[in-house]
């Protein structure tokens, strides 16, 4: 949502930078945007805008202005609707917790929004998971907070941080994840989040890996197709049995037809 995300600027610029946006300054780039992905043949594409607004870190977070920073996420969303072709869902996806402002002050409506996520890292350093579904604005605030906006969840990232190689945490999670059914998750693979390219954090991935493994069964095979009893299939050649997708089967008394 905004450029120089990054690179610590301070409220003031955020706030002038989000009246701005909110007054259209920066609508077209989105149009831009949408056209882009449109052309690229992927009009579909879950669009995570302004991510964890509620806290400190990006140019895009909420807090110096959050009247301005919704009216801005609804003209981006606006601004790419109105391309045609596209089928983008808007995620609206704060920090687990409260952050500088509750997230909640933040969100810009059901109309623009499809999705609402939560980036859930294993943080701050000592409080457990049954803490971080209980704290406000936390796992389960988020779960009820979709529920009662009638949204499918999403966990867009989550992961390990403060408290190391936690097990509990990765088993805890995972089993969230599994009750609550998101629409999508995403574990951050990278040291100190991960599992899968992270070998600082061994027992968590044990953990991980023991649960998503053997997950993709494969489903049934589809019996082959059989001749109506009475009917046996002529054979004009395999080529044509495979065309159709089985042997055809013909009935060649036509007298009985025209009785």
């Amino acid at each position: 949502m905004q450029e120089r995300n990054e690179e610590d600027v301070p409220d003031d610029e955020v706030r002038r930078l989000l009246r701005q946006a909110a007054a259209g300054a920066f609508d077209h780039h989105f149009r831009n945007l949408a056209e882009r992905l449109v052309r690229l043949r992927v009009p579909d594409t879950v669009i995570v805008l302004g991510w964890e607004m509620n806290g400190i870190t990006y140019t895009h977070r909420c807090g110096p202005d959050p009247q301005a920073w919704k009216t801005y996420w609804n003209r981006i969303v606006a601004a790419m609707r109105a391309v045609p072709g596209q089928r983008f869902r808007f995620d609206f996806t704060p920090s687990r917790g409260r952050d500088a402002v509750p997230w909640t002050e933040c969100y810009p409506g059901d109309d623009t929004v499809d999705i609402i996520g939560m980036d859930a890292y294993d943080q701050p350093s000592g409080m457990s998971f049954d803490e971080q579904v209980r704290e406000p604005y936390g796992l389960r605030h988020h779960v009820d907070f979709a529920h009662s906006h009638g949204k499918p969840l999403s966990f867009p990232e989550w992961g390990l941080f403060r408290n190391g190689d936690n097990a509990a945490y990765m088993r805890r999670m995972l089993a969230w994840i599994d009750a609550h059914r998101p629409l999508y998750q995403t574990l951050t693979d990278y040291c100190p989040h991960g599992v899968w390219q992270c070998a600082a954090n061994p027992r968590s991935s044990r953990v991980y890996r023991a649960a998503l493994y053997g997950r993709t069964a494969q489903p049934a095979p589809t019996p082959a197709p059989r001749p109506p009893a009475g009917c046996p299939p002529p054979d004009p050649g395999d080529w044509i049995g495979s065309w159709l997708g089985g042997k055809p089967c013909v009935r060649w008394d036509r007298r009985s037809r025209s009785r």
